[in-house]
């Protein structure tokens, strides 16, 4: 009944997308196996993509050759730019999504990908031989074979649902959970441990008064995700969300129920997350705080279903309702649903590679909330990279891997499998050290021509990276050749309180002043406008970036230059920790545990102080 494939992915949500299209696409045989072919990409918590460091994720996974941002703007309901009165470094596009769409578009893209074979159904197991995965058992009973699994098993591996005092099996409310593998896995010899996180009520919108609340537009300018052309939200058309507070009132409601709390009582074993807590985690951590803060996002262009952002929650249903209609703008709301945490099992990420293959058994592959991470964008960009060195696995080639001065996918998988996590991980801006080569601007110039050249960016995209490359540097000399007189920019800078010129200076060196951006100059001076009229937006943006922060970025690639002499110090696998005695027991334990490929990652192990490293390389020395 089934062939043989090169790749099996388990799972259909964001990580199990991206890593049977980046498999398929480099030409891959992939089977796609998911216990619902309805819910697909679902957007099981909040319908948005992106935001701080995620938005930045997002758009490496599009110039890498993923489809997240390409699904992410064709079902954009709302588009901002984060933190644009910040550095460039920190902006972070976000999106709010048609939840619908945004499922519908990303079946519709893997159906339209050849190589994608589907089918529903439940893995109860995974054939092993001889310490390598050769496919999957599933629960009606069919062995499948494969050269290669990717496990994106999400919050369903031996998932619990808790509202209040309830509790009941599930992967996701009214879908069951998935059992078996992690029971096997752990038989095999794998660490496996407990994570929690939950989502709050679904509200009819028809019920909510909105002018008791903060209206929040989209932006007038929409940038979108995706390196390819693609058609965009109209600014005039975006759908707003709107902002209110929880009160005193509020709280004290929510504390009723804290007697029949999981999290309270026991009964939720699990970390949660710790970036985004639960109300009554909020009202508890945070004793102090009078009011915390409510979105209201609408859930798509056609219903009336509105997620409830802040207000996560796993209290007894009662207590939800009566807190809900104390917020301002919610007396009269009616519930579609309420809130709920869910328990399931993970593996410590320490156990994998930095292709993502486990070490225990190889190629299988782990990506997602398997690993111990939060969130759309971290599990989507995990599966794209699973699917990749799957791919190449089957083919015995290299690992494609990404370096934490390469992207914030490269911070992302380092952090795990050195660090390991024992809260559910979320990216942010702060981990990344080298944020300012990291932005979400360039992650195209970055990414595109190695993904090109393995096999997986288009044509299409490397034509647009080396067009885009081009009319920087045009940019960039244009700027650097334009002179400006006083006499036509002094009015100018006045009004802006920039000092003014004495002498003719070139329109690069006036852009060096930080309260003066490329827009208000070309503004200002009409000739500069002409000069620039015909240039790209994107190689404009570009040209700007780099004369205002080349010193910082200069900087940087020369921190990256030295981390990557630490990064080229390989420790040979056979490498016997147990022969340096002068290191501590603990870092000789998570050494021998966590088995770093190079020293950089070494030093970057919880409990390896930089005394540790210098051992070790004198050893490696020797």
């Amino acid at each position: 009944m089934f062939p043989e494939y090169d790749v099996i992915v388990v799972g259909a949500g964001h990580a199990g997308c991206e890593a049977a299209a980046a498999a398929a696409n480099l030409g891959s045989k992939v089977l796609l196996i998911t216990m619902n072919m309805q819910t697909i990409a679902q957007m099981s918590c909040n319908p948005a993509m992106g935001g701080i460091a995620k938005g930045q994720i997002v758009r490496e996974i599009d110039a890498l050759g993923g489809y997240s941002g390409i699904v992410t703007d064709r079902s954009t309901i709302q588009f901002r730019m984060l933190n644009q009165s910040k550095g460039p470094a920190m902006w972070s596009p976000r999106a709010q999504n048609d939840r619908m769409l945004f499922a519908t578009t990303w079946r519709e893209l893997l159906e339209q990908t050849p190589n994608v074979d589907f089918y529903q159904d439940m893995v109860k197991s995974l054939i092993v031989k001889d310490n390598r995965v050769a496919g999957v058992v599933t629960g009606l009973g069919h062995q499948i074979v494969s050269k290669a699994v990717v496990v994106t098993s999400g919050t369903f591996l031996n998932g619990v649902i808790h509202i209040g005092e309830k509790t009941f099996g599930g992967g996701r409310v009214a879908e069951k959970a998935a059992t078996g593998i992690t029971e096997q896995l752990v038989e095999l010899g794998f660490e496996s441990d407990r994570l929690k996180t939950g989502t709050p009520p679904r509200i009819d919108g028809r019920s909510l008064d909105y002018s008791k609340m903060e209206e929040q537009k989209g932006d007038d300018t929409i940038v979108g995700f995706s390196y390819l052309p693609q058609p965009l939200v109209k600014a005039t058309e975006q759908r707003s969300c709107h902002i209110t507070y929880t009160n005193s009132q509020t709280h004290e409601l929510l504390k009723t129920g804290f007697d029949r709390s999981p999290m309270y009582t026991g009964r939720i074993e699990g970390v949660g997350p710790r970036y985004c807590p639960s109300i009554e985690d909020k009202i508890n951590r945070f004793a102090d705080r009078e009011r915390h803060q409510i979105f209201v996002e609408p859930e798509g262009w056609n219903t009336v279903e509105i997620y409830v952002n802040g207000f996560s929650t796993s209290l007894p249903e009662d207590v939800q309702y009566k807190a809900l209609v104390s917020i301002p703008g919610f007396e009269k709301a009616k519930m579609f649903r309420p809130g709920y945490a869910i328990e399931y099992d993970y593996f410590p990420p320490t156990q994998l590679t930095y292709s993502l293959e486990t070490k225990l058994i190889s190629n299988l592959f782990f990506a997602g909330q398997i690993n111990g991470t939060t969130g759309y964008e971290e599990a989507a960009c995990q599966g794209l990279m699973a699917g990749i060195n799957a791919h190449l696995k089957t083919k015995e080639l290299a690992p494609f891997i990404l370096k934490r001065s390469d992207a914030y996918i490269g911070v992302l998988i380092d952090d795990l499998i050195s660090k390991g996590t024992e809260e559910p991980y979320r990216m942010f801006t702060s981990r990344a050290e080298f944020r300012t080569l990291l932005r979400q601007d360039n992650a195209d110039l970055r990414l595109t021509e190695a993904s090109f050249r393995m096999g997986l960016a288009s044509q299409e995209r490397m034509n647009l990276v080396l067009a885009k490359k081009q009319g920087t540097e045009e940019v960039k000399k244009i700027l650097q050749d334009f002179s400006i007189e006083p006499a036509e920019v002094n009015s100018f800078l006045e009004s802006i309180k920039s000092a003014p010129i004495n002498q003719k200076q070139k329109a690069s060196q006036l852009l060096l002043r930080p309260n003066l951006s490329m827009k208000e100059l070309v503004n200002a001076i009409p000739r500069l406008h002409d000069a620039l009229v015909t240039q790209p937006p994107a190689s404009v943006e570009q040209a700007e970036i780099q004369l205002k922060y080349d010193v910082y970025i200069e900087k940087e690639k020369e921190l990256v230059g030295r981390m990557n002499q630490m990064e080229s110090l390989e420790i040979p696998d056979s490498f016997d920790y147990t022969k340096v005695a002068a290191i501590s027991n603990e870092a000789r334990e998570k050494l021998k545990r966590i088995r770093p490929r190079t020293l950089g990652q070494a030093s970057r192990i919880s409990g390896i102080n930089p005394s540790d490293v210098q051992i070790l390389m004198v050893y490696m020395g020797r």
